[in-house]
């Protein structure tokens, strides 16, 4: 079990603190979490296979946050509520988590769920970059290759170039990106384009003719990931190997 990784989403820090002690009895790698904004952090920077996931966090709505896990990697989700009805039972489930526990649970009852969501689960766990072929994004270590050079990205360019790209595609209204990117952000989602500006300056081959990040008319932002699969002319190659030669390979690792 050493190898399954769990994220523990929990406001209650005896609870919290209870569950991993259990789960690490059992060689589970446990980490956690006491808000949502530290579970977004744990989550792109660990992976997990299973997010047991309190319903309600004290700084937002587990279901909604449930919701973007789903949208992530897919990972799977155990959600803990103190409710119990049917309706929010319902809602839960829609949401996305996999499994719903009402409190109080015993902990044997616990484990026996946790353990039934592993053995259903045989996919291999999540890997730890996407491979778009031309550009390879680590999630773990939060750093891009483009082209075979590596570019240095601010934290919020990271977060942004890895919604767009995990789209596949599909154009995002600029609400939609600074939702995804940064969901406890308060901001105006004008400030979109200033990042994609930033962006662009750093994995277009002409920023000024953007190819690769693409502006859809009354819509937003799309990625093009046709043009990754493309073969890319010796001149381009040199070209991109210029702008983005960079010393550094380690991207900031900074909150976003």
């Amino acid at each position: 079990m050493g190898s399954v990784c769990i994220e523990i989403v929990e406001g209650n820090p005896h609870l919290r603190s209870l569950l991993g002690w259990h789960l690490q009895q059992l060689e589970y790698r446990v980490h956690q979490a006491a808000s949502i904004y530290q579970a977004r952090e744990v989550f792109l920077s660990q992976q997990p296979t299973l997010v047991i996931l309190d319903a309600d966090l004290p700084d937002g709505d587990g279901i909604e946050f449930c919701r973007w896990l789903h949208r992530q990697q897919q990972p799977l989700i155990l959600m803990l509520s103190a409710r119990s009805n049917e309706a929010d039972i319902v809602l839960g489930l829609k949401a996305g988590a996999d499994d719903y526990l009402s409190k109080p649970f015993g902990m044997q009852e616990f484990l026996a769920r946790v353990e039934a969501l592993i053995r259903r689960n045989r996919t291999p766990v999540a890997p730890a970059y996407l491979d778009y072929g031309a550009l390879q994004i680590d999630l773990v270590q939060r750093r891009v290759r483009f082209q075979g050079e590596f570019i240095d990205l601010t934290p919020q360019e990271f977060s942004l170039l890895y919604v767009l790209a995990q789209a596949g595609g599909v154009p995002l209204s600029r609400s939609e990106l600074l939702r995804r990117a940064w969901p406890d952000a308060i901001d105006n989602p004008r400030t979109i384009d200033t990042h994609v500006l930033s962006l662009r300056k750093k994995v277009e081959l002409d920023p000024r003719q953007p190819s690769l990040i693409q502006t859809i008319r009354n819509v937003g932002y799309r990625f093009n990931m046709e043009i990754l699969n493309s073969n890319i002319s010796q001149s381009q190659t040199k070209l991109a190997k210029e702008r983005f030669s960079n010393p550094r390979s380690t991207l900031s690792t900074q909150r976003v």
